[in-house]
C-alpha cells in the first residue's frame, strides 16, 4: 500500500483524497440516522450532498434544514471543514496532533495543495492555518449567537457554529431555513458577520500572514508582497464595483429589492457582490434578478476569491494578471508590470491554463446539462458556472435536476474544486535542460 502511495503523483493524491472523503461522506449520509425522517436518502442525493459539502459549493438537491438529522448536519459540516481547509491540510494537522514527523513527501504535498513557491516553514504554515481558521470561525460563531440564541434558544448555538464554518469555508450551506438567508436580507448583524467571514476565508492565508507581519513590524502597507497587493486591491475593487452595479440594476426591481429602503438596498447589493465570490448564501432569490444582474453574477462567480484560501473560481490574482498581460500585449510590451514589479512568464502561463481549463469544464458541463435538462439557457449557465467556480448560487434549478443532471453537476463541482489545483501542481516550474535541442521558431498570425 505504501509503495502504491509513493508511486502516485501529488496531483493524484490530492484528487484521490477528495474522492475518498466524498465517498465516505456519501455512505454516512445514506445511513437512516442521517435522515430527519429515519429513511435512507438515495445514493445520488447523498453523493450530491457530500460532493457539494466537500467541494464547498453549496448547491443542494434536497433542503438541508429539513432533510437531514442532527447527525447528518454534523457529517455535512465536517465535510465542509475538510473541504475548506483541504484534505492534505487535515491529514497534516492530524500528523502534527500525534507528534508525527513530516517527511519530504508530506511537505511536497502541502506545498502543492496550497500552490506555494517554497517548502520553507511549511509546518509552521499549517499550524497557523489551523489556528487562524478556528479563531475566526469561533469569533464568527460567537457574534452569530447574539442573533440566533434569542431566536432559537439553545439550538442557536449550533446554528451559529454551523453558519460560521459554512461562511468562512465559502460553502453557503445553512440549516436555518430553506430559502438561505432571504429572511435576514435586512439584518445588519447577520449580513456583516457573514460578509466578513466570506471575505476572510476567500482572501487567502498568505495575505493574512503578510498583513499581520507588516502590522507587527510597523511597516507601511507598500511593504506587502506583490501577491497580497494584487489580492487585496482587486478584492476591494471587485466587491465595490459589483455592489454599485447590483444597486443600479436592481434598484427598481420589485422582485428583488425595489421596495426596500435605500439603506437596505445598499446592504443587499453589497451582500450579493460578496456572496457571488463563491460563498453561495443568498438574501435575494437569484431567479428574481434582472438579466443584467444575472450576467454580472456569472462574471463575479467565474472570477471567485483569492488563491490559497477557501474560495473557488479562477481567482482574483489570475484575473488581474491576464488583464495586465492583455494590456501589455496591446501596447506591444515585452513585460507585464504590476506595482512596479515584473510578472514572471510562468505565472502568466499558469493563469492562462487555469482560465482555459475552468472555461472548458464550464462549457462541457453547460453543453451536457442543456442536453438532459429542459430549462432556459440563463438558468443552466448559472448552474454550471456556480458548480465550476464552487459558488452554490442557483436560479432554483438544482432541486429539479434529474438523475443525469445531478451526475453532471457532481462531476462539475468535483473538477471545479480539484481541477485548477491539479493543473497548478502539474504546471510547477522545472528548470530546463540547457543542452536540450529546441525546435525552430516560426511566426503565426494571432487575433
Amino acid at each position: 500500500m505504501k509503495k502504491i502511495i509513493y508511486s502516485l503523483s501529488t496531483t493524484q493524491i490530492i484528487m484521490i483524497g477528495f474522492a475518498v472523503v466524498i465517498l465516505v461522506g456519501s455512505l454516512l449520509l445514506m445511513l437512516p440516522v442521517s435522515s430527519a425522517n429515519g429513511n435512507s436518502v438515495s445514493f445520488v442525493d447523498s453523493l450530491f450532498t457530500a460532493t457539494t459539502s466537500t467541494c464547498v459549493t453549496g448547491l443542494v438537491t434536497l433542503p438541508t434544514v429539513s432533510t437531514w438529522s442532527t447527525f447528518g448536519h454534523i457529517v455535512i459540516i465536517c465535510l465542509i471543514q475538510v473541504g475548506g481547509l483541504g484534505v492534505i491540510t487535515i491529514m497534516s494537522g492530524i500528523m502534527l496532533m500525534f507528534h508525527k514527523r513530516m517527511g519530504i513527501r508530506d511537505r511536497i504535498l502541502i506545498q502543492d495543495a496550497f500552490n506555494l513557491n517554497t517548502m520553507s516553514g511549511l509546518v509552521r504554515f499549517v499550524k497557523k492555518v489551523f489556528l487562524g481558521t478556528f479563531i475566526i470561525e469561533g469569533l464568527g460563531a460567537a457574534i452569530c449567537m447574539i442573533r440566533f440564541v434569542p431566536m432559537f434558544g439553545i439550538k442557536g448555538v449550533w446554528y451559529s457554529i454551523f453558519h460560521s464554518i459554512s461562511a468562512f469555508c465559502n460553502a453557503g450551506i445553512d440549516i436555518i431555513s430553506e430559502n438561505s438567508l432571504c429572511e435576514y436580507a435586512t439584518d445588519p448583524l447577520i449580513n456583516i458577520v457573514t460578509c466578513v467571514l466570506i471575505v476572510f476565508g476567500g482572501i487567502g492565508y498568505i495575505v493574512w500572514w503578510d498583513v499581520i507581519s507588516v502590522i507587527k513590524e510597523r511597516k507601511k502597507m507598500r511593504s506587502l508582497t506583490l501577491h497580497s497587493k494584487i489580492a487585496l486591491v482587486s478584492t476591494v475593487i471587485i466587491i465595490i464595483s459589483g455592489a454599485v452595479l447590483f444597486f443600479v440594476f436592481e434598484y427598481n426591481n420589485p422582485l428583488s429589492m425595489g421596495n426596500a429602503s435605500v439603506g437596505d438596498k445598499v446592504q443587499m447589493s453589497l451582500f450579493q457582490s460578496i456572496t457571488t465570490r463563491t460563498a453561495g448564501f443568498a438574501t435575494i432569490p437569484q431567479e428574481n434578478l434582472t438579466n443584467s444582474s444575472s450576467i454580472l453574477s456569472l462574471i463575479l462567480m467565474f472570477i471567485g476569491g483569492s488563491p490559497v484560501g477557501t474560495a473557488g473560481g479562477i481567482k482574483t490574482v489570475t484575473f488581474v494578471i491576464l488583464i495586465f498581460a492583455s494590456i501589455s500585449a496591446v501596447k506591444n510590451r515585452n513585460e507585464v508590470v504590476l506595482f512596479n514589479r515584473n510578472i514572471p512568464k510562468y505565472a502568466i502561463n499558469k493563469a492562462l491554463s487555469v482560465v482555459f481549463m475552468s472555461f472548458g469544464i464550464m462549457f462541457v458541463s453547460t453543453l451536457l446539462l442543456s442536453f438532459v435538462t429542459d430549462s432556459s439557457v440563463i438558468n443552466i449557465l448559472y448552474e454550471t458556472v456556480s458548480a465550476t467556480a464552487t459558488v452554490g448560487l442557483t436560479r432554483n434549478l438544482t432541486p429539479f435536476l434529474n438523475v443525469w443532471g445531478k451526475i453532471i453537476i457532481i462531476f462539475t463541482m468535483f473538477f471545479g474544486r480539484v481541477g485548477p489545483i491539479s493543473l497548478a501542481v502539474a504546471l510547477n516550474v522545472k528548470k530546463e535542460n540547457p543542452n536540450k535541442i529546441k525546435n525552430p521558431v516560426e511566426d503565426i498570425c494571432v487575433g
